[in-house]
């Protein structure tokens, strides 16, 4: 996924006010500038504590929802991994907008993004962990800010892929459908999962980290609609007709709205 481009915003600024400097400040700031272009990866290294996140709440989710453990490691790295020096890691702080996918350093900056395009009309995009639609299951959230919770999104997905592999039988076929119903596509993400599961570090390398965020757990009162948006392969102008076709944009409930789910706090 693009990086954001903050640290880019910054040389600019830099380059603009440099015609008031010295000759030689003019030459420091456009070689450390250069030295600034190549080395952005080291800026925006994944932390591996951030990254922990998503396994920690994975951890409680999988004890909460009767998933395994790494069906739920392998779905948060397919959907929001980044590679590294501990291999492909998960990113919290990820946000797919409308298609095009981000990663963020930091909740502020993922939510001040989402925030910002939210104003101008924005309502398809992914979010957090396992990467919740807020189209289609925004309202079983108390708020965007909530989404990005990683137990609160963790928990959700979790409770849909149990629903999936009630449905399916087999945790492979239950992640292609958490990415589409089109079988194409959930082919392809499904070849994608089984290898990221296939490679997962054991459970024990996960760091032992506190996660003392919101404590949400969900009860369906009926099954949970589809949750994720493959916005790069289905646009919502162009999505297929009828109901066979679809992807996982569209409920699973009848009447054109998606099922909601009840958080509670503890």
């Amino acid at each position: 996924m693009p990086k954001s481009s903050y640290y880019f915003r910054q040389q600019r600024r830099c380059v603009r006010c440099a015609g008031s400097l010295p000759k030689w400040s003019v030459l420091l700031v456009a070689v450390f500038g250069l030295l600034g272009l190549l080395i952005p990866q080291k800026i925006y290294a994944a932390s591996p504590q951030v990254s922990a996140l998503c396994d920690l709440a994975a951890r409680r989710a999988a004890r909460d929802q009767g998933v395994p453990l790494d069906v739920l490691r392998a779905i948060t790295r397919t959907e929001t991994g980044r590679g590294g020096k501990q291999g492909l890691q998960p990113w919290p702080w990820t946000v797919n907008m409308e298609g095009a996918g981000k990663w963020f350093q930091t909740e502020d900056e993922a939510r001040a993004y989402v925030f910002s395009h939210f104003k101008r009309g924005a309502r398809s995009f992914d979010v957090g962990c396992f990467q919740i639609n807020f189209k289609w299951h925004g309202q079983a959230f108390d708020s965007i800010d909530q989404m990005f919770d990683p137990l609160a999104n963790a928990q959700y997905a979790a409770q849909f892929l149990r629903e999936l592999h009630d449905e399916f039988g087999d945790w492979s076929q239950a992640a292609g459908a958490y990415h589409s119903r089109t079988p194409t596509y959930a082919n392809r993400y499904t070849a994608r999962f089984d290898r990221v599961r296939a490679d997962l570090k054991p459970v024990e390398t996960v760091a032992a980290l506190p996660v003392e965020r919101n404590r949400a757990t969900f009860t369906a009162p009926q099954p949970l609609a589809m949750l994720h948006n493959p916005s790069p392969l289905i646009t919502q102008g162009g999505a297929p007709s009828g109901a066979a076709r679809l992807g996982s944009l569209v409920p699973l409930t009848g009447g054109g709205t998606s099922a909601q789910a009840l958080i509670i706090l503890k």
